[in-house]
């Protein structure tokens, strides 16, 4: 028999396998490959690379109706996901990792947080070309329309020409509007403000719930994530693991070495 030489793609998300965005991302790419979805059962939105580490993690195999896509759910984070698919569910190293269609942002620092991009640093990390997308757009009912032609480009670029070593994509997608096109660019500086709200219990006793609002620290640079989202262009942000302040390394050592 003929060995397969379709390319195996690993898909994942933070918002769970019930999520329409992460089926719209199989479906934009499923002519490219053989697709294994390893999603978690319920969402993990804010996980960033969190692993379970005192919970037995689960394996599910739920049916599919399109052929060349197998379906996984775990009962975890989405590193464990994909940690999870590499150990015991993929037949071979995948020659791609995407997460997404994230219901909602990950520009700026909010890469920090995100489980989508967590699952996407993962990959890179195991040394897999690896993807990460999500559109400005947090409703379940999201409309991912405008985003198949842009997924599908950008990841039939990688897997036939690969990425650097030790670098991932992080793609944003505006929402609501059909794209101008594509820039790639570095993450806004940013932080967050107002982050929780305070509530009473029916019993008076108060709790927390979180919110915030998003504050762009340079909103008149034109060479953003933000900027160019703003613009309605699809943002490309390369990344890395390695997370090494290089331009800090001749103040820090005159700290404490001179």
């Amino acid at each position: 028999m003929e060995e397969n030489t379709r390319p195996l793609i690993l898909i994942t998300n933070d918002d769970s396998i019930d999520a329409p965005g992460i089926h719209h991302l199989a479906e934009s790419v499923r002519s490219m490959g053989d697709i294994y979805i390893v999603a978690p059962e319920d969402p993990r939105s804010g996980q960033s690379s969190a692993l379970s580490v005192a919970t037995p993690l689960r394996i599910t195999e739920r049916p599919s109706d399109k052929e060349g896509v197998r379906i996984f759910t775990v009962n975890g984070t989405p590193v464990d996901c994909v940690k999870l698919a590499m150990h015991a569910i993929v037949p071979r190293k995948p020659d791609i990792v995407l997460s997404g269609i994230n219901h909602g942002s990950n520009s700026s620092v909010n890469i920090t947080y995100s489980g989508t991009m967590g699952a996407v640093l993962e990959g890179c990390m195991l040394g897999i070309p690896a993807i990460g997308f999500s559109l400005l757009h947090h409703s379940i009912k999201a409309d991912f329309t405008f985003c198949t032609a842009f997924v599908a480009a950008i990841t039939s670029k990688v897997l036939a020409e690969g990425l650097p070593q030790h670098v991932c994509l992080n793609v944003n997608i505006p929402a609501k509007v059909r794209p101008e096109g594509i820039k790639v660019c570095r993450a806004a500086k940013g932080h967050w403000t107002d982050e929780y709200k305070r509530y009473l219990d029916p019993s008076g006793v108060p709790f927390y719930w979180l919110t915030g609002h998003f504050i762009n620290e340079e909103p008149d640079a034109d060479d953003t994530d933000e900027y160019w989202l703003n613009c309605r262009y699809v943002t490309v942000v390369p990344v890395t693991p390695d997370q090494t302040a290089t331009a800090s390394f001749k103040s820090i050592t005159a700290m404490f070495e001179e």
